[in-house]
């Protein structure tokens, strides 16, 4: 996942709190050796640890005012000019303009009528509704019942509970994964947060199956991206990956700090560090050919993926089972198109389990061109079967989806 394809040189600079917190999870060689740094370009105090601990709601954006919030939360001075760059260029001064103008010349036209004319934006009450299916205090099979339940035939409301229930699959009993339980005392999550303000301010409560045709997005996306990255965990996703690394019972032949994860195409590090955050041990991969203004993570292993894939370092190759990996979980989270990247890497990957994070249209912003993850693993590599596919936080005009792919037995 890229939003850039400027290079950015790894300060050598580092957190002594956060590399202390991942060594127990990574050996010392893969950190020393493949070293990067936890940072924010532009911050001299910009810890990930004392992020995620000194995170509220207070910090989510004020009034709409998302250059105030991102300053704030990641210690920017007020005039800062860093140009973000992803599906456009922006500075944050530039994008709070748009924020400012509203649906001014179709900002918000997300929606539209069989003759592409711009319809209604939803109601508060609806892009509500939609948010709350993703937060860890609900039950999420529950809120997308509800979300249809509560719809008023024919609205949009109705036509985005169809296209999420019509798309959820949930994992069932034999697969030995489960949805979780809603929590009590949520794990604090920065990107869900400031994702849910942003769905009130963009006036967007859901995709439809005719998002697959919105080609425009919103100045906040390159924000986003750069900061938090491409797509928003959920704790959906990091319960079922946890439950993936950590089967229930008495499994054999797992290691006793449960199968390790390979993100490959880790970005920013976001995924990692949520993943890490509940206790799995993960090797994030990456080439380093795009720029990040924020990486959560120490330790990028800065390398190709197919060639880690195939060639795993010496001091990780015994945890992974050494050549394809075949003891690891394969994580793609927005995995990109170009040079059938996404292709080779499933191809070259040996294990038993895949999870992907990417969209679940045919847009062909994620994946393959013109064509849904599903629909390639169902022709190209039968031997694995969809189990689990559910929907992830989309921004405006997206449409996004967790699938988790396990190889058949026998």
């Amino acid at each position: 996942m890229a939003p850039s394809t400027r290079r950015l040189k790894a300060s050598r600079s580092g957190n002594s709190q956060n590399t202390t917190a991942i060594s127990s999870q990574v050996p010392k060689q893969a950190i020393m050796s493949h070293f990067q740094t936890a940072s924010t370009q532009g911050s001299g105090k910009f810890d990930p640890n004392l992020f995620f601990y000194h995170w509220n709601d207070s910090l989510t954006p004020q009034n709409n005012d998302l250059r105030t919030a991102i300053n704030k939360a990641f210690g920017l001075r007020p005039e800062d000019d860093y140009v973000y760059h992803a599906v456009a260029s922006v500075t944050l001064a530039q994008a709070q303009v748009a924020i400012d103008h509203g649906d001014v010349n179709g900002l918000h036209a997300w929606y539209r009528d069989e003759i592409g004319q711009q319809i209604p934006p939803p109601q508060l009450k609806d892009i509500e509704a939609y948010t709350q299916i993703f937060s860890p205090l609900t039950s999420t099979t529950k809120a997308l019942t509800a979300l249809a339940a509560n719809a008023k035939k024919g609205s949009l409301r109705d036509a985005i509970a169809q296209h999420l229930n019509s798309n959820l699959l949930p994992p069932a009993s034999t697969t030995r994964l489960s949805l979780p339980a809603k929590q009590k005392t949520p794990i604090k999550n920065p990107y869900y947060d400031i994702w849910a303000w942003s769905c009130r301010c963009l006036e967007w409560a859901g995709p439809t199956d005719k998002t697959v045709m919105v080609r425009q997005s919103h100045h906040i996306l390159p924000i986003f991206y750069h900061h938090f990255g491409c797509v928003c965990p959920t704790w959906d996703a990091l319960s079922l990956i946890t439950q993936l690394a950590k089967p229930p019972g008495k499994a054999k032949n797992i290691p006793i700090n449960g199968r390790p994860i390979i993100e490959i195409g880790s970005g920013n590090g976001y995924w990692a560090h949520m993943l890490r955050g509940v206790g799995c041990t993960v090797y994030p991969v990456d080439n380093a050919a795009s720029a990040w203004r924020t990486t959560w993570i120490n330790d990028t292993i800065i390398t190709d993926g197919i060639q880690f894939l195939q060639r795993p370092p010496v001091d990780l190759s015994g945890s992974v089972g050494g050549s394809g990996c075949k003891d690891a979980i394969l994580l793609l989270v927005y995995p990109q198109v170009s040079a059938d990247f996404t292709g080779r890497v499933i191809r070259t990957y040996q294990g038993d389990y895949i999870v992907v994070a990417g969209t679940q249209n045919g847009n062909g912003f994620t994946g393959f061109p013109g064509e849904t993850i599903s629909s390639w693993m169902k022709r190209e590599r039968p031997q694995f079967e969809k189990v689990v596919q559910i929907p992830l936080p989309s921004f405006a005009g997206k449409d996004e989806a967790l699938f988790i792919f396990m190889r058949r037995s026998g």
